[in-house]
């Protein structure tokens, strides 16, 4: 689809030259070199690790399907997804995470007007040489489809009228699917459109109701398509559980638990008031380590007692709430490293693996990753300092746009992504608490952004690239070739306005 966009023939029947057809040619090899290299490159560290990446909460997904039942966190979406790509030892998967990222890039390009070949192939390798997108979309876990599903929320609503029918259809599915995956994911976009729908009587045409209408309506199908595959795989109609869960965890973190239980224990009859002075440090100790956690029936045994905690402590410390949940948002902005929870130790991936795909077990233990030869440490050396740049430089390009009162296509996604991370970070850090995971996932979208804001700026306009290799058409009645987006137009009997003194021969 987007191989034509760049390449599609002059249509009419006219004789080419030799000069057309060498640039012509030409432009088709680079097409077909980003089509070939991109995902090749972004596969890079999973061919070196000789299998798709684990991460810890893979085999949570992978078990979906298989156990039949609901656990916190672990979307069945995703599971019937890694479930789908088994018998290809999960390349399917990793195939389609590259095939939608190269798309996506692409489709933002074009709306740009900055789609042309080598643009594309520079700005790709300097996010796989820079950011953790290669990793994600090497990895058998949600996290690609948050960034993408940003970028493809931005396309669909402010730019649909630049898109084809099929590629809108295409986008509204992509986005659903990825809202699906996970629940921060769906909590980020759905913020974007609610910030959209109260923003747009300023914004006028800029912000339409039918692009605003069908971005919301992705969330909508997001949500229906997860409570079904809910229903399908477990019998319940049900969100994934896991909310206060997870949100505990963080308050335990934080000793909003510890104090609440110091408070209520001598009135209230509580399972976890024998060991309020025992209280793991951090939330994934109590978790997912061995606990009293484990002890009392974990979330099966504990939910109900965790929820009743959650909300009374929010009512009853409302300062110290507030001031843990900036303090996690802001600390999640900083969480930015590439690689959290893949090392070698993910001992639950591999019991799920073992347990219900035997035929995944030696190319999966023969991997680089399961002989502890994966370390992220020189990698972040770039990583980190690239991300805190990206983030900083995006807020200014943001921030410029609103000072200059200049709602262009570059201010309104360095917007959308602005208010991204930092959507991302209350969601993640204020429930589950910082991670670099949570941070990876979501600030290479910003290092995006301002490559394109490099590109914009230093790139030649692409008419003067196009007549400065002329494509000559031997036909008396065409004379001058223009650009219309990404498609070369050909125009009859377009006269040159030469810079002449007479203004009125201008």
């Amino acid at each position: 689809m987007w191989f034509w966009a760049w390449s599609a023939p002059i249509k009419g029947g006219n004789t080419i030259n030799t000069r057309t057809l060498r640039g012509r040619l030409t432009d088709a090899r680079s097409v077909w070199i980003a089509t070939i290299a991109i995902p090749l490159l972004l596969l890079a560290p999973a061919f070196w690790n000789g299998y798709p990446l684990l991460q810890w909460d893979t085999g949570g997904y992978l078990a979906r399907w298989y156990e039949g039942y609901l656990v916190p966190s672990r979307s069945t979406v995703f599971g019937i997804y890694l479930h789908a790509g088994e018998t290809s030892g999960f390349w399917l998967n990793l195939g389609i995470q590259t095939l939608a990222t190269l798309w996506i890039l692409q489709l933002t390009l074009r709306v740009f007007q900055l789609a042309r070949p080598v643009r594309l192939i520079a700005i790709s390798l300097a996010l796989i040489a820079t950011t953790a997108l290669p990793w994600l979309a090497s990895m058998l876990l949600t996290d690609i489809f948050a960034g993408l599903a940003v970028i493809a929320l931005y396309v669909l609503v402010l730019h649909g009228d630049r898109i084809s029918t099929l590629e809108k259809a295409l986008l509204f599915g992509f986005i659903a699917f990825s809202a699906a995956t996970h629940s921060a994911t769906l909590a980020v976009l759905l913020g974007l459109c609610c910030v959209g729908w109260m923003l747009r009587p300023w914004f006028g045409r800029r912000l339409s109701v039918a692009g605003l209408a069908q971005g919301s309506l992705t969330i909508v199908t997001g949500a229906v398509m997860l409570l079904a595959a809910n229903l399908a795989l477990s019998g319940q109609l049900a969100w994934t559980p896991g909310g206060y869960g997870v949100a505990f965890g963080r308050m335990l973190q934080d000793g909003i638990v510890a104090q609440y239980l110091r408070d209520h224990c001598a009135k209230e009859d509580l399972k976890l008031c024998p060991y309020r002075d025992e209280l793991p440090p951090t939330a994934d100790d109590f978790l997912w380590g061995h606990s009293m956690f484990d002890t009392l029936g974990r979330f099966q045994g504990l939910n109900d007692e965790m929820g009743h905690i959650v909300v009374r402590s929010l009512a009853e410390y409302p300062t110290w709430q507030a001031k843990a949940a900036l303090k996690a948002t802001a600390d999640q902005l900083m969480h930015v490293a590439t690689g959290e929870g893949s090392s070698g130790w993910i001992p639950h991936t591999y019991g799920i693996i073992e347990r219900y795909i035997p035929k995944q077990v030696a190319p999966m233990r023969a991997a680089r990753q399961q002989r502890w030869r994966l370390d992220f440490t020189a990698i972040n050396r770039i990583h980190v300092p690239v991300a805190f740049a990206s983030m900083l430089l995006v807020v200014i390009l943001f921030g410029r746009g609103l000072w200059q009162r200049r709602l262009d296509d570059l201010t309104l996604l360095a917007g959308t992504v602005t208010l991204a991370l930092l959507g991302n970070a209350v969601v993640c850090g204020v429930i589950s608490g910082p991670h670099d995971r949570y941070g990876a996932r979501m600030v290479w979208v910003a290092t995006f952004v301002v490559l394109i804001a490099a590109a914009r700026a230093f790139a030649t306009d692409d008419a003067d690239e196009l007549f400065s290799s002329r494509q000559e058409v031997d036909d008396a009645g065409l004379v001058d070739l223009v650009t219309d987006r990404p498609h070369v137009v050909a125009v009859r009997n377009v006269e040159h306005l030469r810079s002449r003194n007479d203004p009125a021969e201008r």
